[in-house]
């Protein structure tokens, strides 16, 4: 296994999710207590596939910035508990669909619901899932906060699509390969940051820094889950490593390195990525021609620098806890690979 922290260590300083998990515990109990009764159906296998991946051990962490990013403002109505359930529902049908499409079958150490209960029922649950967050962002009464969710969910799916019309395509670049996880994984957390500031009545500018924050530690986020799938471990991915590469899936590492390699090393790629050809061995190989090229180290410094933006957004807010605790997620966020 390749390590990926001790070429790019930077600092001492590790961020912690800490911060965020003590400033908004009152308020994701009562998340967590809705999502729970959100849900339940009288069609015993929606409760069970749902409780199946919600117990799994996921932090919670897109919820928790709609509430954090609430409290920052100033807000203390109740609809953030809503639209923070709203957010969770929409990425747990996210997992649910994206784990039937790559094919997984572990998911933050656990079986996946598609090697459990089968595809059909996977995609449904998490058509149901997505049913119930639009319910809950119509109960909010926020024409505002319901644009953005809803647009994000639009995206997130186009995504999907790009990513899937890319996969396997060596040609791929590293702006297209952006524009992907933008979509695919950043919408949801710029989304999930700005609609706290939307309920809090806060004005453009604000809502504007906590969509670039939120928008900028997303794509620092995935592409630490990039450099991770060559280096770290499933308890940091929620996932086997190596699961990228065995999927034919192109990330930022694999980008760069193929664009970097001469032309048996690309051969070597487009028979892995294209071809199929992507057992241990090839993994190995795959893992030395990153290092040889600093492919990993380069994905994290593109990490740490949208880290940096997020850290730059969310200093416009005022000074609170809340404020020093989304601070502190981008650290955690990137501190994953140490």
């Amino acid at each position: 296994m390749v390590s990926v922290a001790s070429p790019v260590r930077q600092s001492e300083s590790r961020g912690s999710i800490e911060p965020i998990l003590a400033v908004t515990a009152p308020d994701m109990k009562r998340v967590n207590d809705l999502i729970l009764a959100m849900a339940g159906s009288n069609v015993a296998l929606i409760p069970e596939i749902a409780e199946h991946l919600i117990a799994s051990g996921g932090k919670r962490l897109r919820p928790m910035l709609t509430i954090a990013s609430a409290i920052a403002c100033g807000y203390t109505g109740e609809a953030h508990v809503k639209l923070a359930a709203s957010v969770e529902f929409m990425h747990t049908a996210t997992l649910l669909h994206d784990d039937v499409v790559d094919e997984s079958d572990l998911r933050r150490g656990s079986k996946t619901a598609r090697t459990i209960w089968g595809n059909q029922a996977s995609v449904l649950v998490g058509d149901f899932l997505l049913g119930q967050a639009f319910k809950m962002m119509v109960e909010v009464g926020s024409l505002t906060a319901l644009a953005i969710l809803s647009s994000a969910s639009a995206v997130i799916a186009e995504g999907e699509v790009w990513q899937l019309s890319a996969a396997k395509r060596m040609t791929t670049s590293e702006a297209d390969y952006l524009a992907v996880i933008d979509a695919k994984t950043a919408a949801l957390f710029a989304a999930a940051a700005e609609v706290g500031p939307v309920v809090a009545g806060s004005p453009e500018p604000v809502r504007a820094a906590m969509r670039d924050y939120g928008r900028s530690l997303g794509l620092a986020f995935q592409l630490v889950d990039d450099a991770l799938d060559y280096g770290g471990s499933a308890a940091d991915l929620g996932k086997n490593t190596g699961d990228d590469f065995r999927e034919g899936k192109l990330t930022l590492p694999v980008i760069l390195a193929y664009q970097a390699g001469n032309d048996e090393e690309r051969a070597f790629w487009q028979g892995a990525m294209e071809g199929g050809r992507n057992d241990d061995a090839a993994l190995l190989r795959a893992t030395a021609l990153m290092r040889r090229h600093g492919t990993l180290e380069a994905t994290i410094e593109r990490a740490r620098h949208y880290g940096e933006k997020a850290r730059e957004a969310a200093a416009s807010l005022p000074r609170s806890p809340s404020r020093e605790a989304l601070l502190s997620v981008v650290d955690f966020c990137i501190d994953r690979v140490s």
